[in-house]
């Protein structure tokens, strides 16, 4: 005796007939007749009497109907368990961040990701944007956020959100920075950023496209050190516009009027490895964060 065997026994107790199961059952007729046959071998009993329209439930056939559907529940239940417990994303996984956990909504990601995958544990190590890129290459990272959007065939990258980066200046410089164009800001002092940042990128394609070589006087790796040597009067600056909207009133600072960088937070992972269960699980739920945030 097996399921199928009990399966047989309910469908065919439930539809009154060998015939009406067949749709039920996906089986023919004498297949059907052979498994209710070695059902009541088994159990020693009989199951049903022959009616005239198919047939009827004896005495015993009736009181072990009931068992029967427990058990079917029970058996689907165990394998709806162990067909859970197969998909079940479990591990570590390693996340690269950048910048400050606000604009990624971090933990908002973290949170989606935990409660759907609770046996995922993840671990964040921070840098910039190359530097994440780089270590995802490397497969010392699974995944990560990153400024822009890498190169299609060696990475998959999943637009979060696209923004705007603004030259800002200090305070009284207004004459010097507005109604420039690149080129001829150029001369003006630079506050630069390392080679692997997103800074750097951005603003050494825009000279670059202009033929001009920018006056470097500072370097800062974080965007408040950035800010902090602006306030000071030491330079010029890019910033995320939003930083830029909420810090220049404060403080005074010039936004230059006509230079911004249009670019977009990305999500990324290797090509090759975007299937795999954790990393799939993980641009799910920033997906499902930003979706959610820009409906609101």
């Amino acid at each position: 005796m097996d399921v199928a065997h009990l399966r047989a026994f309910v469908a065919v107790a439930e539809a009154g007939s060998l015939t009406a199961a067949l749709p039920r059952l996906h089986l023919s007729q004498p297949a059907i007749s052979l498994q209710l046959r070695q059902l009541q071998e088994a159990l020693g009993v009989r199951l049903f009497y022959r009616a005239a329209r198919g047939v009827t439930l004896t005495p015993e056939g009736r009181r072990l109907l009931p068992l029967a559907r427990r058990a079917l529940h029970a058996f689907d239940e165990v394998r709806r368990e162990a067909d859970a417990l197969r998909s079940t994303v479990a591990g570590d996984l390693r996340l690269g961040t950048i910048l400050d956990p606000e604009f990624l909504r971090l933990g908002e990601v973290l949170k989606e990701l935990m409660t759907r995958h609770p046996q995922l544990r993840t671990v964040l190590q921070h840098g910039t944007s190359g530097e994440v890129l780089e270590a995802i290459r490397a497969r010392s990272l699974d995944v990560g956020f990153y400024i822009g959007v890498p190169a299609p065939d060696v990475f998959h990258a999943l637009t979060l959100t696209r923004f705007h980066y603004r030259v800002v200046a200090p305070r009284g410089w207004e004459a010097r920075v507005q109604g420039r164009g690149w080129s001829e800001i150029a001369a003006l002092p630079w506050i630069w950023t390392p080679p692997d940042s997103a800074h750097q990128r951005l603003l050494s394609a825009v000279f670059a496209q202009a033929g001009v070589t920018p006056n470097k006087v500072a370097e800062a790796d974080v965007e408040p050190s950035m800010l902090d040597l602006v306030k000071s009067g030491i330079g010029l600056a890019l910033v995320r516009d939003s930083i830029a909207q909420r810090e220049a009133p404060q403080h005074g600072l010039v936004m230059a009027e006509g230079l911004a960088i249009p670019t977009e937070l990305t999500f990324v992972s290797l090509k090759e490895r975007a299937q795999e269960p954790a990393i799939d699980a993980a641009f799910h739920a920033a997906r499902s964060v930003f979706e959610a945030r820009a409906v609101r």
